[in-house]
């Protein structure tokens, strides 16, 4: 059995889509991010950065309870662990590990800052500009390169589009519009449409307080 804590963000969403993926059992913890509990001396003995997600295998090596943070190395680690989501030529792990990258260093943190500073008391319109002009930028590349596949890296659906899948998810943080992107609209209805990738989504919406 796996327990995952979480909480409905970019971050948590993608490990349950890929775990309801892979078919693997396991339990949702809240961590409720607005109240702090992500910083509080429980969650920290589990993650000392204070962030979510956080994955224990309570099957880990030799059976021994094996706890990991941070998204991409989850998804990486479950990839490996049942075979899935991963293709085993070399090559084309590469691509998808390349996309995941692209993502994590590129994507993810041009929306998550844009959206700090679009949401800020204190507007500071060059961090702004900067901010709005490389999410243009990585949006506009990830839509080339769909224009050229299926997903993003290939003609099969991996780990890597669950990666890229989190923030666009929750892109209205960032109050950005996929309308110009029309590679990325395919493909994000066609993820979205997976019955696992809305048990996910589920699962964690269902963590935010009513």
């Amino acid at each position: 059995m796996l327990d995952l804590y979480a909480f409905s963000t970019p971050n948590s969403v993608r490990i349950p889509i890929a775990l309801e993926e892979m078919g693997l059992d396991y339990r949702l913890h809240a961590v409720n991010l607005r109240k702090g509990a992500q910083k509080s001396p429980e969650h920290l003995a589990r993650n000392p950065n204070g962030k979510v997600p956080v994955l224990i295998d309570n099957e880990g090596p030799d059976g021994a309870p094996f706890t990991l943070t941070e998204s991409g190395a989850i998804l990486l680690y479950l990839a490996e662990k049942t075979g899935k989501l991963i293709p085993t030529d070399a090559f084309d792990r590469a691509r998808v590990i390349e996309q995941m990258l692209f993502h994590l260093t590129g994507i993810s943190p041009a929306l998550g800052q844009l959206g700090n500073f679009r949401r800020a008391e204190d507007r500071l319109p060059a961090a702004i500009s900067l901010f709005e002009a490389e999410t243009a930028r990585t949006l506009t590349l990830l839509d080339g390169i769909l224009g050229q596949r299926r997903f993003v890296a290939g003609e099969d659906y991996t780990v890597a589009d669950i990666t890229h899948f989190g923030w666009l998810w929750r892109r209205e943080f960032a109050m950005v519009s996929l309308d110009p992107y029309a590679n990325i609209r395919r493909w994000y209805a066609a993820v979205e449409a997976r019955s696992a990738v809305q048990r996910g989504t589920g699962a964690v919406t269902a963590l935010l307080p009513a």
